[in-house]
């Protein structure tokens, strides 16, 4: 997966270019989490289930090439909670990290979603 990314500011919104490893993986994070409760949700993501769906479906399909996302500090906000907080939910009794079914369920490592995690943080505060 490309780790490296660049986000530039429109005004009060960041655009991403993103490679479609790196929109699969927010996607498959994002929807992963819709799956839990209304609270859950926004305690994970910090967006209530409206603005986190809104988000899935910009994201959802296929893509082969790297394309342009607009996105708002809470969009963005969202994707890097989905990324570090999905992990956490592979969680098994015992405090060990489940790692196959992540992936399977995932289609990453978690290592994916922290380096990625990390560049969009690295990306803003450049921006």
């Amino acid at each position: 997966m490309r780790t490296q990314l660049k986000l530039t500011r429109d005004g009060d919104v960041f655009i991403a270019r993103l490679a479609p490893s790196q929109v699969a993986a927010m996607y498959e994070a994002l929807s992963h989490l819709s799956g839990y409760g209304d609270t859950e949700l926004t305690l994970l993501v910090g967006s209530g289930r409206e603005a986190v769906d809104a988000l899935v479906e910009r994201l959802a399909g296929r893509r082969t090439e790297s394309c342009d996302f607009r996105l708002t500090m809470e969009e963005l906000h969202m994707a890097l909670s989905a990324l570090t907080a999905a992990p956490a939910m592979f969680v098994e009794r015992g405090g060990l990290f489940a790692e196959e079914p992540f992936h399977i369920r995932l289609g990453f490592y978690r290592e994916n979603f922290y380096a990625l995690a990390h560049a969009v943080v690295r990306a803003a505060a450049e921006a």
